[in-house]
């Protein structure tokens, strides 16, 4: 894409902020997981946030979600189960009416637009649980089976990848 997607403007603002400040507001305690190489803008655009390096981010997301889940362990208390809800940077086109839905559920879910699936991911405390012990490289498809909750967001399962889809994105305004 030309640059890190985390740190891409949007609404005069890096991405992971926009995004986590949308999560903020509905009463969220976001955990940011990143790579070394851009850790250093995302803790000037987040500060007062917490904000985990992944050692090994080519491993793939279960691997970046168990070094979020060790953070939220080692600093909130040992062993207690939890939801997780998962919210890639590059999956920002959920509205926050659909974002309040998932939340709403007792399972495991994520929204879905024409039976497509898309995020944020809402994981239950045994789906956290098979994620702390797998291989960091099992992708996350196989750990959980998630329940799709149709919804009707347009821009739902927009995937930012290149910069043609960065100025999508900015004229969207999600």
């Amino acid at each position: 894409m030309g640059q890190p997607k985390a740190l891409a403007h949007i609404q005069g603002k890096p991405l992971i902020q926009y995004l986590v400040e949308r999560l903020e507001s509905q009463g969220l305690e976001p955990v940011i997981v990143t790579r070394a190489e851009i850790s250093v803008d995302v803790l000037v655009a987040l500060p007062n946030r917490t904000v985990v390096i992944n050692p090994n981010p080519e491993k793939g997301r279960t691997g970046s979600l168990q070094c979020g889940l060790k953070q939220i362990l080692d600093t909130k208390g040992g062993e207690r189960a939890f939801k997780l809800l998962v919210v890639p940077v590059d999956r920002p086109g959920f509205s926050d009416s659909t974002l309040k839905l998932i939340l709403k559920q007792e399972q495991c879910a994520c929204p879905a637009k024409d039976g497509r699936g898309g995020h944020p991911l809402l994981l239950m405390p045994e789906d956290v649980a098979r994620i702390r012990m797998a291989d960091p490289e099992t992708p996350l498809r196989d750990l959980c089976s998630p329940k799709r909750l149709e919804v009707d967001d347009l821009h739902l399962n927009f995937n930012l990848d290149t910069p043609a889809d960065l100025e999508v994105l900015r004229d969207l305004a999600i």
